[in-house]
């Protein structure tokens, strides 16, 4: 059972009339424990349905309860999925206690995702988050081998609990592994960023180690079935694969997430702003973006009889005006509003920046006058590309 955590990428600031990310594919909720929303995917109903037909003929060859058997094997899915969820929660709590915000928790078909809302400032802190979670499972892996002591086998009990500190400890040797996205591959991740002192430098060295170790998950089918002689089972190279593109895809999003946020700090909004012209509000699409032309500018600011910026004329809305009636439609009508937190200082950068424009949703913000007493027009679009550009 694989677990990951990671640090979210910077959340890339939306439009007014867009979803946000995190409303968007979550699954449902099913509690908030330590304050933390925990989802579960809907995929983890088949990873459920899978576990139950797999383990009910081990259950029924031990404890012949008939029908009863799947019972006890689902029960076990979802025991599983608790100690995955605790694994989990041990990183989020320990985000939480350095103060970063923890988004969410979602447990889906290969197991369970922290999602941490900024990187840990200090490698030694992300030695900390990571560490928890393998530490917890394995702790778990010796309560219950120590409480299997105490059971009668050949009871529900005695299978559960056997099945259960197995699973842990498999789930805490495994996520050991050197690679990302797993925990032992963020443990490298610190341990390069530590002796680097650059945390991409580490994310990279990590990431290569977990594909290297996906290319190892796919072969290990074939060799365990060339050291018997036998061939590989079908379920066993699917299962593989399946893992083996989880960590692929994992190591390659760590990758761009590290790049996302080397470029971050580049962001600036009196760099990435447009220069404005400023109409009055009865001056019509035509007249204003002509006048925008001439003054070789790239926004149109609608301001009042003092000269105040009262809307920004919204580009596309300009645009789907058609040719014959732009000298007829006042630039107004494809304008909106300049409300309270649309107004950028020109000095905002990097993750101040993006934090200020998600507090207020935007297509455009305008940009205070600078120095040189000139206005602008700062375009989500351009922000997003900015964060999106190789």
């Amino acid at each position: 059972m694989v677990t990951d955590h990671d640090s979210a990428p910077p959340q890339t600031p939306r439009g007014a009339d867009e979803t946000p990310t995190s409303a968007r594919g979550a699954g449902l909720l099913i509690g908030r424990p330590f304050g933390i929303p925990v989802y579960v995917s809907p995929s983890w109903l088949v990873i459920a349905a899978i576990i139950t037909v797999l383990y009910q003929p081990v259950v029924e060859r031990t404890l012949a309860l008939g029908s009863a058997s799947y019972l006890v094997a689902f029960v076990f899915a979802v025991l599983l999925y608790a100690s995955v969820l605790v694994h989990e929660l041990a990183h989020s709590v320990m985000a939480r206690m350095y103060r970063l915000p923890v988004r969410r928790i979602t447990l889906y078909m290969l197991g369970g995702y922290s999602e941490i809302e900024r990187e840990a400032p200090t490698p030694g802190r992300e030695f900390g988050i990571v560490v928890a979670g393998p530490l917890l499972s394995l702790a778990l892996a010796g309560v219950g081998l120590v409480g299997y002591a105490f059971v009668e086998p050949h009871t529900v009990a005695g299978v559960l609990i056997w099945q259960l500190w197995v699973a842990n400890l498999l789930v805490g040797l495994f996520n050991l592994l050197p690679g990302l996205p797993l925990d032992g591959g963020r443990l490298v991740r610190a341990a390069v960023w530590w002796l680097t002192r650059r945390p991409t430098a580490g994310t990279v060295v990590a990431a290569w180690g977990g594909r290297l170790l996906a290319a190892v998950v796919v072969l290990l089918p074939f060799l365990w079935a060339w050291s018997r002689q036998d061939s590989p089972s079908v379920f066993a190279v699917l299962w593989a694969v399946l893992l083996a593109a989880f960590i692929w895809m994992g190591a390659g999003r760590s990758l761009r997430n590290a790049r996302l946020r080397e470029r971050v700090p580049r962001l600036r909004a009196s760099r990435l702003a447009h220069p404005a012209v400023s109409v009055p509000a009865d001056t019509s699409v035509a007249e204003a973006r002509r006048r925008m032309e001439t003054a070789g500018a790239g926004a149109i600011l609608v301001v009042d009889t003092a000269g105040t910026p009262i809307s920004i004329a919204h580009e596309a809305a300009a645009s789907a005006v058609s040719e014959e009636r732009r000298p007829w439609v006042p630039v107004s009508s494809v304008a909106r509003a300049v409300r309270p937190g649309m107004v950028l200082s020109p000095e905002l950068a990097g993750e101040e920046l993006l934090a200020t424009m998600r507090r207020t949703p935007s297509s455009e913000y305008l940009v205070a006058a600078d120095d040189s007493g000139a206005r602008r027009v700062l375009r989500t679009a351009d922000v997003n590309a900015a964060l999106s550009r190789r």
